[in-house]
């Protein structure tokens, strides 16, 4: 298994305890509260990089730096995705408004990057 993909399934691995975690706390509690989040964490961190992790098993890539790039951007933004959505909708540590908001934004948008860089990934030559 090449290290992108080990990499990946690795973090899917932990997106996918954490939101079932989150929907096992949630249905103990009978709150809601986490339901954005949760759903972010499923679809973002579990089943996303699940995809990605498959991906690279399939086609490693030639261009390792765009693969790179797309792997880091991946990671950090599905963890600043869903933590600024955390952090924005729940605000558990009372940050402020702006620092949440900011948070949040830029988590996203470096996601947003790492998508844009694996449509690039899905253009270029792979080793089949």
């Amino acid at each position: 298994m090449n290290s992108y993909s080990k990499t990946l399934l690795r973090f899917s691995a932990i997106f996918a305890f954490i939101g079932a975690f989150l929907g096992s706390h949630m249905a103990g509690a009978g709150s809601y509260a986490f339901k954005s989040v949760h759903a972010h964490i499923l679809v973002v961190g579990w089943l996303t990089l699940f995809a990605w992790a498959v991906y690279y098993k399939l086609f490693p890539p030639t261009n390792k730096l765009l693969a790179r790039i797309h792997v880091v951007t991946a990671i950090i933004g599905a963890i600043g995705l869903t933590t600024g959505m955390w952090f924005y909708y729940l605000n558990p540590f009372g940050f402020s408004q702006t620092f949440t908001t900011v948070f949040f934004i830029v988590g996203g948008s470096t996601l947003l990057l790492s998508f844009a860089v694996f449509v690039l990934l899905t253009f270029t030559k792979v080793d089949e």
